[in-house]
């Protein structure tokens, strides 16, 4: 083997990891979060997790992606330690599709139809189809299966490089020899582990070792140990990935080294004793790749069916092994493992943010039933609300600009844009409840109180805003946007109705019916009010511009408000007619 013939393996490697990482990529754009979102959800039962993690990872390429997906839902308290089990056993299962897709190299035949199963055939098909998508297809999802298609291409290329580079190590004695040493189970099972513990990737591993069974030096012997390995080792990336998190998320990666370690041992050892008394005769014939994904898929749908019932008792040891101690900070928190798949991110930060949303709502309605009604204990919720309203943004800011520098599809990259200009709308209504329990507090100290016309008159412009505020939080939380084009309307009934009361404010001050003191108080109410429309004008007017793929918001204003547009007038009438003052108000 000489210099040619390593460089060819190393880029035959480099293009079979980089061809995984474009399919694995454009796979999980193109299912669109969908199928991690079905993690979330579709876990009520051991058997229809296992179900499901066989799926995703089938589709999704990885293993190790979806154990580490597992792991952040659990440590964000999304999905239980329980849920996550058949899960972790399902993507086990899963993984071996890769295999499967790979021991295509090994396809021999001279018909057209064996010719044309070849990857060496077959993938230059494959890639031109796949440029073609990516270069002239104006669809995110066409483009995305562009990708798929140039991955899985790029992905036999290098396997079949990687093949044709290591075909002259049949000639070697040394390469014979080390493969003889891998025969014995234990360093056989700790060469598949490191290696796979080093590139991070089962699918990857095997991949390597069927590219290598092309020489003619692997038996079965020493293919069984090493493939048992890889599994172990592919639980590295899982045991990294929980460094830092809470406990939970810890066990769950334990889930998956024990799973994998337990089935290792008992399966071979019930291999092992049998054949003691057996003698398999086929242990030293040579294998192929196909091979290779047989024992594959037979070591983890062995292993599954041995421990799945035992799932409660791998629960308990690792709960044995990731102890309670004391209690965990309950501040608002993403899981930054889900960065690496995007769709998820932008499904967790949507998830924080309507929980963001709905906060400040009922912050600022506790604030305006504060008015002539002080509560101390209220009061403290008030604010400590407003303080974790402040927690949101500056966890969700940052989390959503880490998350602008992964590739997004067009969809969650309008929707990450939302949630940026949103968060800071959704922070000002807590602040603005904040400065409404202000003016309760003062009033409440002083011990005066609003005349009950002006009660009635604070009544009405409170009704508005709690239809306003309902709506921009539904509208928001479901991207309803028929009703976010409601929103503009009624806020500009409420700047009108705030304007009125303005005018028979200064009115009362002049006539003297007010004091100035009560009309300060009177006046900082008014201004938080409109200012609490405004952010919610804000927050509609973001979701119709992103929508309609821009950003123009005078233009928007202008188009409805100065030009007439129809729908923005009818809607503006029926909010005047429904929110009318009192005809006298005294303070």
């Amino acid at each position: 083997m000489d210099i040619f013939s390593v460089l060819g393996l190393i880029g035959g490697l480099a293009l079979f990891l980089f061809g995984m990482n474009t399919m694995g990529d454009g796979l999980e754009k193109l299912s669109g979060g969908r199928l991690e979102s079905m993690l979330e959800k579709m876990t009520s039962n051991t058997i229809k997790g296992f179900a499901l993690g066989v799926g995703v990872t089938a589709i999704i390429q990885s293993s190790s992606a979806t154990t580490v997906m597992v792991v952040g839902f659990v440590n964000s308290g999304i999905m239980r330690l329980s849920q996550a089990i058949g899960i972790i056993m399902g993507a086990n299962v899963g993984t071996t599709v890769t295999a499967w897709l790979l021991s295509l190299t090994g396809v021999e035949g001279d018909s057209i139809v064996m010719k044309m199963m070849q990857p060496i055939n077959f993938s230059p098909i494959l890639a031109m189809i796949g440029i073609a998508l990516i270069m002239f297809a104006k669809n995110g999802k066409k483009k995305d299966a562009g990708n798929i298609l140039v991955g899985f291409a790029i992905l036999m290329f290098g396997m079949n490089m990687m093949s044709t580079a290591v075909k002259p190590l049949a000639e070697v004695p040394e390469f014979t020899s080390i493969l003889t040493m891998f025969s014995n189970p234990i360093f056989g099972i700790l060469a598949g582990a490191l290696l796979t513990a080093v590139i991070q990737s089962s699918s990857a591993s095997v991949g390597i070792l069927q590219a290598l069974s092309v020489t003619g030096a692997i038996s079965f012997s020493t293919a069984i140990p090493i493939v048992m390995g890889q599994n172990i080792g592919t639980c590295v990336t899982a045991m990294i990935s929980c460094i830092g998190a809470k406990k939970n998320a810890k066990r769950a990666a334990f889930v998956h080294l024990y799973f994998n370690i337990i089935g290792t041992v008992v399966i071979l050892a019930l291999f092992y004793g049998i054949n003691a008394f057996v003698d398999f005769k086929f242990l030293n014939d040579i294998v192929n790749p196909a091979d290779i994904a047989i024992i594959h898929t037979v070591f983890n749908i062995s292993a599954t069916a041995l421990l799945l019932p035992f799932s409660k008792l791998l629960e308990k040891l690792a709960c044995l092994t990731v102890r309670d101690k004391g209690t965990e900070d309950d501040t608002p928190f993403i899981d930054e493992r889900f960065l690496n798949t995007p769709a998820v991110a932008t499904a967790q930060c949507k998830s924080m943010t309507v929980k963001m949303a709905e906060l400040s709502k009922k912050t600022i309605l506790q604030a305006f039933s504060m008015i002539g009604n002080y509560n101390e204990k209220t009061a403290e919720k008030i604010m400590e609300n407003e303080d974790k309203l402040d927690r949101y943004e500056d966890v969700l800011g940052t989390y959503l600009v880490k998350l602008c520098s992964k590739s997004l599809t067009p969809k969650d990259s309008a929707e990450v844009s939302k949630m940026l200009h949103d968060i800071g709308d959704f922070e000002r209504i807590g602040d603005h409840a904040v400065n409404v329990l202000d003016v309760a507090k003062e009033m409440n100290e002083k011990k005066v109180r609003f005349s009950p016309k002006a009660i009635e008159e604070l009544v009405v412009l409170n009704d508005a805003l709690t239809e306003i505020l309902t709506n921009s939080v539904e509208a928001f939380e479901q991207d309803n946007y028929v009703l976010a084009e409601h929103i503009e309307p009624l806020e500009q009934v409420i700047d009108n109705l705030t304007d009125e009361l303005k005018l028979r404010h200064i009115k009362r001050l002049q006539d003297g019916e007010c004091t100035i003191e009560l009309g300060f108080m009177y006046s900082d109410l008014l201004t938080n009010y409109e200012r609490v429309s405004d952010h919610c004008s804000n927050i509609a007017v973001c979701m119709i511009e992103l929508s309609r793929e821009s950003f123009g918001t005078h233009e928007y204003l202008h188009e409805i408000k100065d030009m007439g547009q129809r729908d923005f007038v009818e809607s503006y009438k029926e909010y005047k007619v429904k929110y009318v003052l009192p005809e006298t108000v005294n303070a």
